[in-house]
C-alpha cells in the first residue's frame, strides 16, 4: 500500500515538472562527478530549503544577486517572491549550469563571473542590492576566499542588506575572526531536515544594521 501511495504521488506531478526535476538531478549529479568540491552535494537543494533562503526578500525593495545558481532551485524561489526578473542576477561559473539557467530563465541575467569580483559584471551599482543569496559551498573554500566573497558581496549590498548562506553544518561556515575583521555579524535563520543533507540557513549582516 505504501508503495502504491508513493507511485500515485509521483504520477500526480505534471509531466513538465517531473521532467524539470529529473533533469535537475541528472545535471547536478554530472557536475558533482566532475567537480565534487565545487558542487558539494549530489542532489540539488530542496524547495523547503529554498523557501528559507528567500523568505526575507521584498519584491519591490531593490535588486538581488544569487551566487552559485546551479540548476535554478533558488532562482525559481527568488522569482516566486514576485521579484521582477530584471532585478535578479545569477552568478554561475559552471558553463553547463549557466546554459541551463539561461534556457529556463531567459529574462534573468546569468553571469559567468567569479563571486569575488562580481561587481565587475553586475548591471546594478554598489549599494543597490537588498540581498545576496548564496548557494556556494563555503565549507569547501579557504578563509581568504570567504573574506573575498563577503567583502565583494557587502560592497554591493545597501545598508541593512543581508548575505544569506546555507550550510550542512549547525555552525556558521565563516570563522568569527573573518567576520570581526569585516565588521560583520551572523544569526541563524532556520533549519530544515527536508533537504539532503539537512541544512541550516544563516544571515550575515553589518554590525549595527
Amino acid at each position: 500500500m505504501q508503495h502504491k501511495s508513493k507511485c500515485s504521488r509521483a504520477m500526480a506531478l505534471p509531466n513538465s515538472e517531473f521532467r524539470t526535476r529529473a533533469t535537475e538531478y541528472l545535471d547536478f549529479l554530472a557536475a558533482w562527478v566532475k567537480k565534487p568540491r565545487q558542487t558539494a552535494s549530489v542532489v540539488p537543494s530542496s524547495r523547503y530549503l529554498a523557501r528559507l533562503m528567500v523568505e526575507h526578500i521584498v519584491p519591490d525593495d531593490g535588486r538581488v544577486i544569487e551566487l552559485g545558481g546551479g540548476t535554478g532551485v533558488f532562482t525559481r524561489a527568488i522569482l516566486g517572491t514576485g521579484l521582477p526578473p530584471e532585478k535578479l542576477e545569477v552568478v554561475e561559473i559552471n558553463p553547463a549550469f549557466a546554459r541551463g539557467l539561461r534556457r529556463h530563465f531567459p529574462h534573468v541575467s546569468v553571469l559567468e563571473t567569479p563571486a569575488q569580483i562580481v561587481s565587475t559584471a553586475t548591471a546594478g551599482e554598489a549599494g543597490e542590492y537588498q540581498s545576496v543569496i548564496s548557494g556556494l559551498p563555503l565549507l569547501a573554500m579557504d578563509r581568504q576566499m570567504h573574506a573575498d566573497i563577503l567583502s565583494e558581496s557587502f560592497r554591493m549590498l545597501r545598508p541593512g542588506g543581508a548575505f544569506i548562506q546555507f550550510t550542512y553544518s549547525l555552525r556558521p561556515p565563516v570563522n568569527r575572526e573573518i567576520l570581526d575583521a569585516l565588521d560583520l555579524d551572523v544569526v541563524r535563520v532556520g533549519q530544515t531536515v527536508r533537504n539532503f543533507p539537512p541544512a541550516t540557513v544563516f544571515r550575515f549582516f553589518r554590525k549595527g544594521d
